[in-house]
Parts: structure tokens; sequence; C-alpha cells
């Protein structure tokens, strides 16, 4: 799926086909390699061992199967009734157009959804309804958000959903295994996941944490570094480090976990990532930037239904000997009458039309990318504070010994 890029349907059916093979032949290897058992004997209870896997295969489908029948059911119901759009649209009314408050609201929704629904099913129709209206609001309010991280946010919300009372399954079950009080273990488990609750947010504002184009080396440092910020962010809002913290202790742990989270929010302000140029120099920009570099263009247009729409878009930039030649070669044709910038034609399957460029469309803003320092700059003012934090409170918590001692 993710290596030789095949579909889902056929990434499922090599890897039963692996399990059917291994099943068979895992016992019989071990009698001749190991000498465990009868070769025969070993051929037999590998079949034996695939009839099995198939009936407990088939037994554990049945409960997915339903949910996924039911979430179909849902969410063929709702977009044929158009109730799909309309939430949509209520959730975009609310929100204003901001991207935190319909983030909030779909978490919000989720855990509404998850209360009623399977955890698959709920993931199945919060995807479906608000996953496009987010990437959409996203590219209104000039963040580029990947649909991977979107389709993590609603899963994760969904999954706490199962912690949500009063229909927490997964609260109800762990109150039979300790004897607690099903709501009151509920409750808690919400609260402890609340806790948990900004690593979500983080998916949209830094994909690092996803590894999308990311290496090896950078990605052990940032598993390294997301492993610290996590367990800073948890010290911070148990209220307790080394020792017990203090207010401003708890915020500054606070702000070192979300420095190490998203180092890019801090550094965009010190070294902004793009220039804005006027509409008129697209194809400057597109001279200087390096080819498969992307253009963050700001363009104005009319959406499906005929509303204005404002939107930000990436334009990889094409092979060229000239600026026009490189717009062109991405699929961009374009009209330039004055300051504006008007988009001509869009070449069927290329680059620009799957930015969601169109038409008619209208060039309002160029940010061309620029040299900027390294984000990881700021993982430095945020471990001298950290440092300082564990200062203050090793003293703190060396006092109680010294006075045992004495």
């Amino acid at each position: 799926l993710m290596i030789d890029r095949l579909s889902p349907g056929l990434s499922a059916f090599w890897a039963a086909a692996f399990m059917i093979f291994i099943l068979l032949t895992q016992r019989p290897l071990m009698a001749i390699l190991r000498g465990e058992g009868h070769f025969g004997a070993s051929v037999r209870q590998g079949v034996m061992d695939l009839l099995d896997g198939l009936v407990s295969g088939a037994r554990n489908m049945i409960g997915i199967g339903i949910a996924t029948a039911t979430a179909g059911i849902i969410v063929g119901a709702v977009s044929q009734t158009g109730v799909g759009s309309a939430l949509a649209d209520v959730v975009e009314v609310l929100s204003g157009g901001n991207i935190m408050a319909i983030l909030v609201l779909t978490a919000i929704l989720s855990l509404i959804l998850g209360m009623g629904l399977p955890t698959t099913a709920n993931y199945i129709v919060v995807s479906a309804l608000l996953a496009p209206v987010i990437v959409t609001l996203g590219q209104q309010n000039g963040l580029i958000v990947p649909l991977i991280a979107v389709h993590l946010f609603v899963f994760y919300f969904g999954i706490m959903a199962d912690v949500t009372p009063p229909v927490g399954l997964a609260s109800f079950a762990a109150a039979a295994v300790s004897g607690g009080d099903p709501i009151r273990t509920g409750v808690v488990a919400f609260f402890y996941s609340l806790r948990t609750a900004a690593l979500p947010f983080l998916f949209i504002f830094n994909t690092d944490l996803l590894l999308i184009n990311v290496g090896w080396g950078q990605g052990i440092f940032v598993f390294i570094v997301a492993t610290i910020a996590m367990l800073l962010f948890a010290a911070a809002t148990q209220g307790w480090f080394l020792a017990r913290n203090r207010i401003y202790e708890t915020a500054a742990l606070l702000l070192v976990a979300f420095t190490l989270f998203r180092p890019g929010f801090w550094m965009d302000m010190v070294s902004p990532p793009f220039a804005n140029m006027p509409p008129a120099q697209i194809e400057a920009a597109a001279m200087n930037a390096e080819v498969g570099q992307n253009l963050r263009l700001q363009v104005s247009g009319l959406n499906a239904v005929g509303d204005p729409v404002t939107f930000t878009a990436l334009l990889p930039v094409g092979e060229g000997d000239t600026g026009a030649d490189r717009l062109l070669a991405s699929g961009l044709e374009y009209v330039v009458n004055g300051d504006d910038v008007v988009i001509d034609n869009v070449a069927f399957g290329s680059p620009a039309q799957e930015a969601g460029f169109d038409w008619d469309q209208k060039i309002e803003q160029v940010l061309a990318p620029v040299p900027q320092l390294p984000k990881e700059l700021m993982f430095i003012p945020a471990l001298l504070l950290l440092g300082l934090i564990v200062m203050l409170q090793r003293g703190r918590a060396a006092r109680p010994r010294t006075a045992a001692a004495a």
C-alpha cells in the first residue's frame, strides 16, 4: 500500500494470500529445520490452523461488516438527501471560516457521533462529511492541510468517544474489571484523554509528526523530539515534573512542549518562509524558484455553486527556460492585464488542475519561497528554558530528603 502503491483492495488481497502461505508452511518448515514434530502431521496441523483462522476471521468480521454497512447507510442517506452539505455549511457558518474553530467543532461532532456509532463507522461518517470542508477552509485560510492529517484528526477523536460518558464502551469495560462506577470511570477517562487532545491539532499544523516528506535521519530526530514534547506536555497537565509544578512552571512547560512540537510557528515570525509579490511578477517568481518547488498563489474566483471564494493553492514549478515556460509546463495559462493576472486555461491532468486552478480565476497574490533559517534553532531557547525549570525543581525536590536526613 505504501511502497508499491497498490490499491487498498489489492494490498489486502496480497496480505491475505501471504498469511495463507505462512499458515500452511510455518509448521512444516519448523518440523524440517528444528525437528519439531512429524512432517505429515505438521502439514495437517497447518491446514487446520488455516481453517480455524478462516472461521475466526469470518466471526470477527461480523461486527466490522455490520458497522461498515450501517455507516454506508448513514453516508448514503446523508449524501442523497443533501444533509451532508447542509451539515458542512452549518459547521462552516458556526466556525466563521476560522480553521481552529472548525477543527474544534469537528472534534465535538466526532465525540457526539462516536457515542452512538462504532469507531470505524464514526470515522467513515465524519471523514466523508467534514474532511473536505477542513481541507477547503484550510486553503481559504492560507493553510495547506494534508488529507491524511485530517483523517487522523477525525479518527483520533472518534477513538476518544469510546471513553466519553454516558456511552463510553471502553469505560464500562474498564469499570467491569476494576469494580468501579462506570460513569465516574468514564468522566475520569474523558478528562485524562483531554490532556492529549492537543496532539491531533498538531497533526494539522506540523506534518513532520506524520513523517510527510521526512527522511530516515530526520524521522528519528522528530520521533525523539516529539517523545520529549509529549512527556513535558503530560508533566504540565498533570502538575508534576521533578516536583509539584508552580503555575509559572506549568506555563513554561506548555511553552516548551509547544515549541518542540511546532518550532516553525516561532521561526516564521523571525524568518518568513515566503516573500509577498504582486501578481504581475508571477513569471519572475517562477524563474527564481527551483524546479519542483511550490509557489503559493492566493486565488479568487467562484466555487461550484457560483459563490465568490478565495483560497491558497500550491503550484509546482515545471521545467523551462523562462518563467512563462515553467508556468506553462505546470499547466497554467494566464492573461496579464496591467496589475491583474487572470487564469485563461488549465491543462487537463496537469499539476495546476490538481492544485485546484480553473479558468477565469484571478491571482491575488504570489508567495514566492525564500531561504529560511532552520526551524530547529528554536529548540535552543526551549531547551534552555527547560534547563532552568529542571534547576528550580531539583532544588525543591532535594529539600525534603535533606530535612529528613537531618
